[in-house]
């Protein structure tokens, strides 16, 4: 077995030797697609007016279904679209991914975090709209969507460019997959064993298989099965961790405005800068995926199955998500990194730790270890919410990776799909392949290029699509269900 798993290791280690150059090319020590995820999310913030800021109050009104009209094309409500997406987005790096950014950048990596989520914001707006915009019915009533699909369809009629269209859609679905077998799936499985499984004593092989099961039979069920799931699973996960954080912030009230003002204070130092953009955006994605998400456009995948014929109002919802996940999560772990940090041996042990054993022996130890400083034994209960987290995002990148795969081999290559996924559940919990989770961590940024790239050339047609709609809401013109 080892062997095996050391050949998989080194054919994956070469396939990064050759990809890396390529897509992780940089300008100034800023990775190329670092700056095509900005230039992009702020691109989409300016062109569309601060849709972020004025549609924030009615994708509230939205997501608590005040226009949910259950004759709606689709298989899901918003409010399930939207767990779906964020149980994919909220994961290890909202734990892990902080921490280690916190540590590479100082305290003022927190300011870029918060920063780049802002504009996200837009990207993740862009990109739900467009999947609504041309995603494709089936027979049986499913739904299938995402950016391989409106990269298609979009640019069908317009001559040359539906080769151009076709390639793109072509490029994303395989590195969707890609993604869904590593970053979505094995790492999930991996860092999931090493701070549930290992602390519970159950061994790596039946760890996995008991984690495959789980994951099996959620998936068999489809969308609906899995937004089901997730809307129970992700309020529940995320209101345990901000309770916690919310303990630690309010108990250590007085040492917040000296943590905010440390964080503004260097967050124009060349190394937080620094640590901000690698650390959140890079790191943080190969420590699971990365939270804020938009511009890789993969949570446009579920937002596609969401119940209505109004594709901007789903944007609209989808937007919320690095809300959730980075502005309020992933500052709330920051905060509670800083709060303790002199009581926290990890965090004083970072740079020791980061040179002998690589960046992954900070991120969610070092978390772990802030929490249990204010709330002894908190670290089993972080524990749990650390599986949840692994197990919901491994659901929902199943979800993304089947419709990359249906969208190149049709449905009969779905079982074969079933079984590949699973048997890496096993293969992540019980393997340590770095090569293999780089890979695949390398496939979900490089969405982005394809993503933003195709976004685009559409941005005109989705402006007149966001004024009518923006136009008929200010009228009153929608129908109210609850």
């Amino acid at each position: 077995m080892q062997s095996i798993l050391n050949q998989i290791d080194s054919g994956f280690g070469t396939l990064v030797g050759y990809m890396a150059p390529v897509l992780f090319a940089d300008i100034q020590g800023i990775p190329l697609i670092v700056l095509t995820l900005l230039i992009g999310a702020v691109t989409f913030t300016i062109y569309f007016g601060f849709i972020n800021v004025r549609g924030f109050k009615h994708s509230i009104e939205i997501i608590k279904g005040k226009y949910d009209n259950p004759n709606d094309t689709g298989q899901i409500s918003h409010f399930q679209a939207l767990t779906s997406a964020l149980s994919a987005t909220i994961g290890l790096g909202n734990i892990a991914g902080v921490a280690i950014a916190v540590t590479l950048g100082g305290p003022g990596a927190v300011f870029w975090m918060v920063f780049i989520a802002f504009f996200s914001m837009s990207a993740k707006f862009v990109s739900a709209t467009l999947g609504l915009m041309y995603r494709k019915v089936n027979e049986d009533g499913s739904v299938s969507g995402g950016p391989m699909y409106y990269l298609t369809y979009a640019f069908k009629d317009k001559g040359n460019l539906a080769y151009f269209g076709r390639a793109l859609g072509i490029m994303y679905a395989i590195f969707i997959i890609g993604g869904a077998f590593g970053g979505g799936n094995m790492f999930q499985a991996n860092q999931s064993y090493e701070l549930f499984g290992k602390l519970t004593g159950i061994p790596s092989y039946l760890y996995g298989i008991i984690l495959a099961v789980l994951v099996g039979f959620v998936i068999i069920g489809g969308i609906k099965r899995i937004g089901e799931t997730t809307e129970k699973i992700v309020p529940s996960m995320v209101s345990i961790y901000v309770l916690a954080s919310l303990f630690i912030i309010l108990t250590n009230i007085t040492m917040i405005p000296s943590v905010i003002s440390n964080i503004i204070s260097e967050a124009f130092n060349p190394s937080a800068a620094y640590g901000g953009f690698i650390g959140a955006l890079v790191t943080g994605i190969k420590r699971g995926v990365f939270s804020n998400e938009g511009g890789v456009g993969s949570a446009s995948i579920a937002h596609s199955a969401a119940k209505t014929d109004e594709p901007v109002r789903e944007g609209i919802v989808a937007m919320i998500g690095p809300f959730i996940d980075t502005i309020i999560v992933c500052f709330m772990t920051a905060c509670v990194i800083l709060i303790t940090a002199d009581n926290n041996p990890v965090y004083q042990n970072a740079t020791n730790l980061i040179a002998e054993h690589g960046a992954t022996a900070v991120g969610a130890s070092m978390t772990s270890a802030a929490f249990d400083s204010v709330i002894p034994g908190f670290r089993w209960v972080l524990a749990i919410v650390v599986f949840l987290f692994s197990y919901s995002t491994m659901i929902s990148w199943y979800y993304y990776g089947n419709k990359g795969w249906k969208y190149l081999f049709g449905d009969s290559g779905i079982p074969i799909y079933q079984i590949m996924y699973l048997s890496c559940t096993v293969l992540g919990a019980i393997a340590s392949l770095g090569n293999v989770i780089d890979f695949s961590d390398m496939m979900i940024l490089s969405c982005a290029f394809p993503n933003i790239i195709g976004a685009m050339f559409l941005l005109p047609q989705l402006k007149l699509k966001l004024n009518d709609y923006w136009s008929r809401y200010e009228a009153g013109e929608f129908k109210v269900y609850k």
